[in-house]
């Protein structure tokens, strides 16, 4: 029996070295870059760890930006509320009950001990790929599979720091105009893409204004070109 539980630890190992190294791509694609700052596309998403149609966004839509060098021209960043209520003497109450809100607060730790998006995004998308999967409980082992020290996000979700955070995100959530009513709620350059939200693309390209030409764009753009000259031939196409 020595044999089978020795490939299993080597099955294990394998497997942990391939999630880092997939990782490798996307972030030096999300610290590269020559559009400056004021040119950007400015993508929030505000969300809820535990819905599953913002875990399906995250795990399935969002690569997209850094599989397609997307994230070069856009400035994204995560509001991680959704639909909780703030009550008396400031508690925070989850649609998805507690673990949600522990898991909000990770993710607000996250974006907190590491700003830069290279670094964040990689643990959120982890964290939301196994919501996805259901097995969301199993979170902590993002910390391992990525090479991340765990100590700034657990000591920031155990303290008091954490829901500072959340209530700062709380605000920001509040604040939206028009008022989010679902989410994932998706806003490009402040305008809310509604239930339209997984054509992100779209939106980012025709929002972007700077000099540079982005390849991704170009190509979407004559996709949509050659549809439309389809459409002209065959109404019914």
């Amino acid at each position: 029996m020595a044999a089978p539980k020795k490939l299993h630890l080597q099955l294990i190992l394998l497997l942990s070295i391939c999630s880092v190294l997939s990782w490798k791509p996307w972030l030096s694609s999300a610290s590269s870059g020559t559009v400056s700052t004021e040119e950007k596309v400015k993508l929030e998403l505000y969300y809820e760890t535990l819905c599953p149609y913002c875990s399906r966004f995250i795990a399935k839509y969002l690569p997209q930006l850094f599989d397609t060098g997307l994230i070069s021209i856009t400035d994204l960043s995560f509001i991680p509320y959704g639909n909780a209520k703030i009550g008396p003497n400031a508690t925070i109450t989850c649609q998805h009950g507690e673990y949600e809100c522990l898991l909000n607060t990770v993710e607000a730790c996250a974006i907190d001990a590491w700003p830069d998006l290279s670094e964040h995004f990689p643990f959120i998308y982890c964290v939301e790929n196994l919501v996805y999967e259901g097995k969301y409980t199993a979170w902590e082992t993002c910390f391992a599979n990525l090479g991340m020290d765990p100590t700034p996000v657990t000591d920031c979700s155990a303290s008091g720091r954490g829901k500072e955070l959340e209530l700062q995100y709380a605000a920001v959530t509040n604040a939206l105009e028009p008022p989010h009513t679902y989410v994932p709620w998706v806003v490009v350059d402040g305008q809310p893409l509604y239930e339209d939200y997984m054509n992100f693309i779209s939106y980012i390209c025709k929002a972007y204004k700077g000099s540079t030409k982005i390849p991704a764009c170009s190509e979407l753009s004559a996709t949509v070109s050659h549809l439309g000259i389809l459409r002209l031939l065959n109404p019914f196409w």
